[in-house]
């Protein structure tokens, strides 16, 4: 057979880092802060609402496409409950559409949105399935790059930049607050001056806010509340991280009518319907109390300065993130021979052998290689036990 068996465009994206390295923890027993999945699962109460929706026989045939109105209700419910101060809210009948996860939203989004030839801006780093789903659509992705600052120790945006990377082609910016991998929680001041590009040139924004609930500094704002950006935004959450239960697939979409009847279009020809018992057992997570994000958050916020205290005490320049699951560091600092001249995939790979510990090289998640080259990624969401011996394994460096 003369032709390749993968498609030319998503060749280039290969298997993902991911798979590398998890299989490199497993073979060389290290600790695995290179995913982003918790090592514990999420509440009882809502275990135990997905075993009563199997045993009562809810969701296990399909369930409806859009997703089953008892979780579509919960998400119109959650977006007023957090949001509705500002003037945010949805119709669950006809403004939320449930999907397998946010991989499926973003996917189904970018299907649906944009014609080969259509440019997409996106912050970079940026998640790696963001440029193989613009890649599936026929897409141009056109990334704007978040800076680190070392005298910081955070990364920001330059506005100039990204409105100057908006052309004629532009059509829309696919954003993503809070920030993985970067950790950066974008202001209200950026946040309206985005909204303000967007409408000034017409452009629609999907919005990924996965991390919606894990902010440890800042606020998370919508950017659906802005002025003029409810009928031109695609807002995408999920269960996953929120709950803790990566495994299930949940996600969500928020959007004006049109839009998600665009959306749905194309999601129903990726899994047609997914999570039916989950689905149940997902509504009834969202009504839990305050008090559960507020520890989530909080429990989060003592992980992250446990991991970063440690990569700190190792010799890594430490960008101390908003929020999110992840730690972007800098291996420089450890010098030319530790840091792999600053190749950031030498690093990781080397550093299960060398302490034990297994990272992802943050370049992967750069068109730019050499701007992400020297720095890589750990997740904190593991438990505290976990993550105090990956900090003393990591003082062997």
């Amino acid at each position: 057979m003369d032709r390749p068996l993968l498609n030319r465009r998503l060749a280039e994206f290969g298997t993902t880092i991911f798979a590398e390295m998890s299989a490199l923890a497993v073979r060389t027993g290290s600790i695995n802060l290179g995913q982003g999945f918790p090592d514990t699962d999420g509440p009882d109460e809502v275990r135990e609402a997905a075993v009563r929706a199997l045993r009562d026989g809810r969701g296990n045939q399909y369930p409806p496409g859009p997703g089953v109105p008892e979780l579509r209700a919960a998400v119109a419910a959650h977006q007023q409950r957090f949001y509705g101060h500002r003037g945010l809210s949805y119709d669950p009948d006809t403004e939320v559409l449930i999907t397998a996860g946010a991989t499926e939203a973003l996917a189904a989004s970018l299907l649906a949105l944009l014609e080969p030839g259509d440019e997409v801006i996106a912050l970079e780093p940026y998640y790696d399935s963001y440029a193989a789903c613009i890649a599936m659509a026929g897409a141009r992705r056109i990334p704007v790059t978040l800076r680190p600052d070392a005298s910081t120790g955070s990364y920001g945006l330059d506005l100039d930049e990204l409105r100057d990377a908006v052309t004629d082609d532009t059509r829309l910016i696919l954003l993503n607050t809070p920030h993985n991998p970067t950790g950066t929680v974008l202001t209200r001041d950026e946040l309206a001056a985005i909204a303000e590009l967007a409408v000034e040139r017409n452009l629609l924004v999907i919005t990924d806010e996965v991390y919606e609930h894990l902010v440890f500094e800042g606020e998370h704002i919508p950017l659906a509340s802005f002025p003029g950006m409810r009928d031109r935004t695609v807002t995408i959450s999920s269960a996953g991280k929120t709950f803790s239960f990566t495994g299930w697939k949940v996600g969500w979409v928020t959007a004006t009518p049109d839009l998600i009847g665009a959306v749905r279009s194309a999601k129903q020809f990726l899994t047609y319907v997914s999570a039916g018992p989950f689905q149940y057992a997902v509504a009834e997570a969202l009504a839990l109390p305050d008090t559960y994000y507020t520890a989530l958050r909080d429990g989060l916020r003592a992980k992250r300065d446990i991991l970063a205290a440690g990569l700190t005490s190792a010799g890594f320049q430490v960008f101390r993130p908003s929020g999110t699951y992840f730690i972007t560091t800098d291996i420089r600092p450890l010098g030319a021979a530790l840091s792999q001249e600053g190749d950031g995939f030498a690093f990781c790979r080397a550093l299960p052998e060398r302490a034990g510990v297994v990272a992802i090289p943050n370049a992967v998640f750069y068109d730019h290689k050499d701007r992400g080259a020297p720095y890589v990624r750990f997740a904190f969401c593991k438990q505290e036990e976990v993550l105090r011996e990956a900090a003393a394994r990591l003082q062997k460096l």
